[in-house]
């Protein structure tokens, strides 16, 4: 592991890949029943999920500046210390690291276990040697090298949008057949700001995670191919997004909708019967697969990056030359995984942590478009080969409506769960004060 930095060797198809990948996943098709419930209105629905894909073009719009101008495997880090300084960097990769990531792999690996449990019976310790062994042979294909675990995204992302696009198919099929929807449609609700602003936070959580593409910046061939990947990959989640509602609308009804926990599963039942509902099934975990693959892409970059900045990290910085990945940074990473799935065996306390950590994620999210703001007036010289259209605007808008999923989170996790929220960034404080220590005494007393 000769080389400090990464190459430049994918292309905007890849970098893509990975943005619809740590976008579509479990979320769409789950999330939906709970926004329907919400509103109980056909059309605020596609509103609102509209709303959010206007949202999430206007965060990648500000992350495709911000890569192309400060390209760095850490993404969000680099940009964050760039604008506040270290210590707020320091803690983003902490919130990131700790919990965010590697829960997030743990909780999302037992997904495609738990759908596995669908069609073959599992105990619960069971799916949790699934759950270990999903993350260990997505972890083994990014060790391959970046090109392969890349490719390997692609054809799982591929499963992801084939999913969605048979949903479509399902639905025009139903129509062509004149079978009418599950549950007839009641009267439509007026639109309620709370209901909306209730709905709002289960559709922006849905289209979050599109930033952490922004690890990739260092490895895309040319600054275009990033923004490529960041706008065109929202732009082809929100049609998506989209085409599922549509469809679950058209076969279940509003009503249908809201009541179902697995909506594409029953919307697939009702179109092809068993075999469809059992293809669902399918798709819908390796979706699921499809994040955590990502999870290890962005989440050992972070790590390495970090650990560059830390000298008592400095064994974590290393960067495998022949692969093109941070070989050791994504060990570490799946080692706190697997942690993390063996503590989920034995209790569901992880999958809590992940909602609680959720208000730490929006509060760093909401600090991005301020961060762009205050890099170009700090670094004026710098090359910007892509500038957000519409300055100052749109920035604004992205951090509005981080804002407002971050208050909407801390309402919704309440006094104890921000308590653990923040009660985390406090443990990075710690660990940040102890890296900084010195290892002896001045002059080796």
């Amino acid at each position: 592991m000769t080389s400090t930095a990464p190459r430049r060797v994918l292309g905007p198809f890849a970098a893509a890949s990975v943005v619809v990948g740590m976008v579509v996943g479990a979320g769409i098709f789950r999330s939906a029943s709970l926004v329907a419930a919400n509103l109980q209105n056909d059309m605020l629905v596609l509103a609102a999920w509209a709303l959010g894909g206007l949202f999430a073009l206007c965060g990648a719009l500000v992350y495709a500046e911000l890569s192309n101008a400060f390209p760095h495997p850490g993404g969000d880090y680099r940009f964050l210390k760039l604008a506040y300084g270290p210590l707020v960097g320091f803690l983003f990769a902490w919130s990131r690291f700790a919990v965010i990531f590697s829960a997030s792999a743990a909780m999302l690996a037992f997904v495609a276990a738990d759908y596995l449990a669908e069609l073959v019976p599992l105990s619960g310790l069971a799916r949790g040697g699934v759950a270990g062994l999903a993350i260990v042979v997505l972890t083994g294909f990014n060790l391959a090298g970046v090109k392969r675990s890349t490719n390997g995204q692609i054809v799982l992302v591929s499963a992801d949008v084939l999913a969605l696009l048979v949903l479509g198919v399902a639905a025009a099929s139903l129509i062509a057949s004149g079978t009418p929807p599950l549950t007839p449609t009641p009267v439509p609700q007026p639109f309620g700001a709370a209901a909306f602003g209730q709905a709002m936070v289960f559709v922006m959580l849905a289209f979050g995670g599109f930033n952490d593409a922004a690890t990739l910046s260092a490895e895309v061939r040319r600054p275009r191919d990033m923004t490529l990947a960041m706008v065109g990959g929202m732009g082809v989640v929100t049609a998506l997004y989209l085409l599922a509602n549509w469809a679950y609308l058209t076969g279940l009804g509003g009503a249908g909708l809201a009541a179902s926990a697995a909506p594409a599963a029953q919307l697939m039942a009702i179109a092809f019967g068993q075999a469809g509902q059992v293809t669902m099934v399918i798709f819908v975990g390796i979706a699921a697969l499809a994040i955590v693959n990502a999870l290890v892409i962005v989440g050992g970059r972070t790590l390495y990056a970090v650990a560059g900045d830390e000298p008592a990290l400095g064994r974590l910085a290393a960067w495998d030359e022949v692969a093109g990945v941070p070989r050791r940074a994504i060990w570490v990473q799946c080692a706190v995984s697997l942690c993390l799935v063996a503590w989920g065996s034995l209790s569901t306390g992880f999958a809590q942590m992940v909602d609680f950590l959720s208000p730490v994620f929006w509060l760093f999210l909401s600090l991005t478009g301020p961060a762009l703001i205050t890099l170009r007036r700090r670094a004026p010289a710098v090359e910007r080969p892509f500038k957000v259209p519409l300055y100052p605007l749109v920035p604004l808008i992205f951090t509005g409506g981080c804002l407002f999923v971050l208050q909407s989170s801390l309402r919704y996790v309440g006094w104890t769960g921000s308590a653990i929220s923040f009660g985390m960034l406090g443990l990075g404080l710690g660990v940040r004060f102890a890296l900084k220590a010195p290892l002896q005494p001045p002059d080796g007393k």
